[in-house]
Order: structure tokens, then C-alpha cells, then sequence
């Protein structure tokens, strides 16, 4: 699947942070290279590894729900 296709799979959600959140995160997405949201998307991801384990998210799962 095409990155333009994935993208256009994606869910959409407004989230709203606190502004000192929000700070943190910028400052942790900066220090891995990565843009907010991106950074939000890799912290979910995990979340959901780690509650998860074996069964968490993989590629081909994000693609199917």
C-alpha cells in the first residue's frame, strides 16, 4: 500500500492537551526527530503493545480496521 493510502486510512481525532503536555511532547518529539503527532502516534502504538503484548498493533492490523 502506497504512504498517500495509508495516510488516507487513518483515523482523525482532536485532541486537546494542556499546554505543559503539549510542551513535553514537542520537546520529546524533537529530540527523536519526529513531528507531534507523529510522536502521539508512536506513544500509542506502544501503549498498546504493551497492553497487548503479542497481540498488539502491527502494520498489517492498522491496515484492516
Amino acid at each position: 500500500m502506497s504512504e498517500k493510502a495509508e495516510t488516507r486510512d487513518k483515523k482523525q481525532l482532536l485532541l486537546r492537551l494542556s499546554p505543559e503536555l503539549w510542551e513535553k511532547i514537542n520537546q520529546w518529539s524533537e529530540e527523536e526527530f519526529r513531528s507531534v503527532n507523529g510522536q502521539i502516534e508512536y506513544m500509542l502504538s506502544e501503549a498498546v503493545k504493551k497492553k497487548y503484548g503479542k497481540r498488539g498493533l502491527t502494520r498489517d492490523n492498522e491496515k484492516t480496521k
